[in-house]
C-alpha cells in the first residue's frame, strides 16, 4: 500500500510567448494552471497537473484549485495512492463534475505509484507500442499571408502536420487554409478546427469552401451540444469530422457514437478526468471504429508528457499530437522544459512520469487563491 500522507496543491501562472494566442474563444498571454503533488507515507511523491482554458474546459482554474484544496485533498488522505479506483471513488462520492480538478489527483497517483514500482507510465497503462511521437504545428486566425508563412516555417522545423484555426467568417477562413496548403503543398497534413463557432448551414457551407483543400479532418465545426447538427455536417461534406468539445465523459462519447455524427474525436487526460477513464474511452472509440486525436494546446511539462504517454499505448491515435503546450510557454515548472521543436519526440522513459517539479520556478510562477 502507499497511503497518500500529504497533498499539496500549487496555482502557477505562467507566461506564454509572443503577443499570445487567439481562437475562437479568447486571446491567452498567460497559462494559469493548477500543480498537484501528492507524498505517500513511504515518502514516495507523484504529480499532477491540469491547464484548464475558456471555453474548452467546464471549470475554471480557479475553481479547480478551491475544489482540489478545499473537498477533494481532505477526502483522499490516507487512501491508497496505488488503487486509483478507489480514489476515484471516493472523489465521486464528495462531489460531482469537475473531472479536470479529479484528473489532477488521479494523474499523481498514477505517477506516484509507477514511480515506486521504477516503471513509466506508458508501462503502468500496458505498453507503448510507438517509441517516436510526432506533434501537430498551429496556426491562428491570422491574415493568409502570414498563415502561410507560418505554415512554412513549422515544415521547415519538421513538422508534417498542422491545425488552422477557423472562425469569423466562411470566406477569410477559405482564404487562410488555402494560402496554407498552396505554401506547403501535398506532403503536410492539415486540419482546421471552427471551435463550435459556426451553426450548421454555416459549417456546411464552410466545408464544402474547404473540400479543394484535402483536409485531414474539420474539427467542431457546431455547437457542443448539437450532435444532430454535426450529423449533418458530416453527412454534407467531404472532410472528416472530429467532435472536441462535444466530448467530456464517457457517456458524451457514447451519445456521439450513436448520433453518428463524427470520424474522429479529440480525447485529453485532462478533460477525460485522468488516464483511466480516458484509456477506457480511447478503447470504446476504437471499438465504435473511430480514430482519435490526442492532445490539449495549453499544457505545461507535466500534463504534456501524461498526454504522449498515453497516446504512445494505441495504434488509434493518429499522429500528429495536439499537446503542444511547451511551444507556446515562455518557460515551465518542470527541472527540464521539453523541446518538441523538431516536431517529434521519443517516448520518455519514466519512471513515472519522468518529469521533477524545479522548485524555484514553482515558487515563482505561484500565486494565492
Amino acid at each position: 500500500m502507499l497511503p497518500i500522507e500529504h497533498v499539496e496543491v500549487f496555482g502557477v501562472a505562467v507566461p506564454l510567448v509572443g503577443p499570445g494566442f487567439s481562437n475562437a474563444y479568447v486571446t491567452k498571454k498567460i497559462q494559469r494552471s493548477a500543480i498537484v503533488r501528492l507524498t505517500a507515507a513511504d515518502g514516495s511523491v507523484g504529480l499532477g497537473n491540469i491547464d484548464p482554458s475558456p471555453g474548452y474546459s467546464t471549470e475554471t482554474v480557479d475553481e479547480s484549485l478551491v475544489v482540489l484544496r478545499d473537498r477533494l485533498a481532505p477526502a483522499i488522505r490516507g487512501l491508497d495512492a496505488a488503487n486509483p479506483h478507489r480514489v476515484i471513488e471516493k472523489m465521486s462520492e464528495t462531489l460531482q463534475g469537475y473531472l479536470d480538478a479529479k484528473a489532477a489527483i488521479e494523474m499523481a497517483c498514477v505517477d506516484l505509484t509507477a514511480r515506486r514500482l521504477g516503471i513509466a507510465v506508458h508501462e503502468y497503462l500496458g505498453g507503448a507500442v510507438v517509441d517516436r511521437v510526432s506533434f501537430n504545428a498551429w496556426i491562428g486566425i491570422v491574415a493568409p499571408d502570414d498563415a502561410a508563412a507560418e505554415a512554412r516555417k513549422w515544415f521547415e522545423r519538421g513538422f508534417r502536420s498542422a491545425k488552422i484555426k477557423v472562425g469569423g467568417g466562411i470566406e477569410a477562413d477559405r482564404e487562410r487554409v488555402m494560402a496554407v496548403r498552396n505554401a506547403v503543398g501535398s506532403e503536410m497534413k492539415l486540419r482546421a478546427d471552427a471551435n463550435a463557432g459556426y451553426d450548421v448551414e454555416q459549417s456546411i457551407a464552410l466545408g464544402r469552401l474547404l473540400e479543394p483543400c484535402q483536409l485531414q479532418l474539420l474539427e467542431q465545426p457546431v455547437a457542443a451540444d448539437d450532435l444532430a447538427g454535426m450529423a449533418k455536417v458530416r453527412q454534407a461534406i467531404g472532410i472528416p469530422v472530429m467532435a472536441d468539445e462535444s466530448i467530456t465523459d464517457h457517456a458524451s462519447l457514447i451519445a456521439a457514437i450513436r448520433a453518428d455524427c463524427a470520424d474522429l474525436v479529440k480525447l485529453k487526460v485532462m478533460k477525460q478526468g485522468g488516464f483511466l477513464a480516458c484509456r477506457r474511452m480511447l478503447e470504446t472509440a476504437t471499438a465504435a471504429g473511430l480514430r482519435v486525436v490526442i492532445g490539449h494546446g495549453f499544457g505545461l511539462g507535466v500534463n504534456t508528457v501524461a498526454e504522449l504517454m498515453l497516446a504512445a499505448t494505441s495504434r488509434t491515435v493518429i499522429e500528429g499530437l495536439e499537446c503542444v503546450g511547451p511551444l507556446k510557454t515562455a518557460d515551465d515548472i518542470v527541472t527540464s522544459k521539453l523541446d518538441l521543436s523538431a516536431g517529434t519526440l521519443e517516448v520518455p522513459g519514466g519512471p513515472g512520469l519522468g518529469v521533477a517539479l524545479d522548485e524555484g520556478k514553482l515558487q515563482r510562477y505561484r500565486f494565492e487563491f
